[in-house]
């Protein structure tokens, strides 16, 4: 079992910038492949970054150039920080873990966060 726990929204107007962090527990933390998604009202849940057992990184389009996602194996920890803030990115955002080769899609996740509320105001 892993234990995901995600801290650091809030509510902030366009063009802010805030941090997501996500502190995990349980089973090795570098073996997983850890990524941020997030659900908006009436959507479905979508990816937003990844960052894998090795440290490559990939992130959603609609994020790249603006949040930058990282990880911390000492401290178990993985840190999304958001810049340039729009309202489109207001949604729930959640940490994820998963120990399979793949990685954008929710259902190859096997661990989540309870998920964190991001409000963007214009």
């Amino acid at each position: 079992q892993v234990q995901l726990v995600e801290s650091g929204g809030g509510l902030v107007q366009a063009g802010d910038s805030l941090r997501l962090s996500c502190a995990a527990s349980g089973r090795t933390f570098s073996n997983y492949n850890m990524g941020w998604f997030r659900q908006a009202p009436g959507k479905e849940r979508e990816f937003v970054a990844v960052v894998t057992r090795i440290s490559l990184i990939y992130y959603a389009d609609s994020v790249r150039g603006r949040f930058t996602i990282s990880r911390d194996n000492a401290k178990n920890t993985v840190t999304l920080q958001m810049k340039g803030l729009k309202p489109e990115d207001t949604a729930i955002y959640y940490c994820a873990a998963s120990d399979e080769a793949s990685f954008g899609k929710p259902r190859v996740y096997n661990y989540w966060g309870q998920g964190t509320q991001v409000t963007v105001s214009s």
